[in-house]
């Protein structure tokens, strides 16, 4: 890890700390998805609330994995990944995707997207099939463009589960 990268506390030139800096933009409220691959044929994933529409022309989406993410650097060697969006009653599956485990698949229910192979979740809100298009480095993350080659949405009307101020919540419309 570069020794440039400020990992706790104030940064020399910041006049708030961490706890300052995650409590204000905790009240910026971010939809939750399930970023996933496939690398060595293991299903591989990791929750973000950090996934965004880039561009539409090109299609672009863009998501922010830390730089400490064992888990990023096996999706990244795949070139591929899928976002998938998740629902208001898919609390668990977040905290499980966002839990360090050996194997955050177990039990969990997935089809391989026709683009990729990138797991697309069971009853995923939405999801976003991507080839890994850039990734530029930013402080103790990363910002990783995706190129959007297949996408989807579920028709039943649910709404997202969505993050705010440290917790998960629901959309009423």
């Amino acid at each position: 890890m570069p020794e440039d990268i400020e990992l706790a506390g104030a940064p020399p030139d910041s006049p708030f700390d961490d706890a300052r800096f995650r409590q204000v933009l905790g009240h910026f409220g971010t939809g939750v998805a399930v970023i996933t691959a496939v690398h060595e044929d293991v299903p591989l994933g990791f929750t973000a609330q950090s996934f965004t529409s880039v561009s539409l022309h090109p299609p672009l989406v863009g998501v922010c994995p830390s730089r400490l993410s064992l888990t990023w650097p096996k999706m990244e060697a795949g070139g591929a990944f899928c976002a998938n969006v998740l629902a208001s009653d898919q609390e668990a599956l977040a905290r499980v995707f966002a839990a360090r485990s050996a194997n955050r698949f177990a039990g969990v229910s997935w089809a391989p997207s026709a683009a990729t192979a990138s797991p697309v979740l069971a009853g995923a809100l939405a999801w976003v099939d991507c080839l890994v298009h850039a990734v530029h480095e930013a402080g103790d993350h990363l910002i990783v463009v995706g190129r959007v080659v297949g996408l989807g949405h579920d028709e039943a009307g649910r709404t997202p589960l969505l993050f705010y101020r440290g917790g998960y919540g629901r959309f009423a419309p």
